[in-house]
């Protein structure tokens, strides 16, 4: 209600505040080449992928586990919210 309010005497609407976009380099200065979630940390992704896969599906919690936390901390480290 106030931004309209303050709209009246500015002359020009309130800018609109963009959300958190982790593969933007101006938002997220951990990120400076811009990665997309899919192209991030290719060899902790290909680590865990390949444990998934080579592992019986009843085991695969655990044998895996260490290598799902290594890529949960890659993809942080680049400022993606996981």
């Amino acid at each position: 209600m106030f931004a309209s309010i303050s709209s009246w005497w500015s002359g020009s609407p309130a800018a609109p505040e963009k959300p958190y976009d982790p593969t933007d380099p101006k938002q997220n200065p951990l990120n400076p080449k811009g990665l997309k979630p899919c192209c991030a940390c290719p060899e902790t992704k290909a680590a865990r992928d390949d444990c998934f896969l080579k592992t019986d599906a009843s085991e695969a919690d655990e044998k895996c586990r260490e290598l799902v936390q290594r890529h949960i901390a890659c993809m942080r480290g680049y400022g993606f919210k996981i």
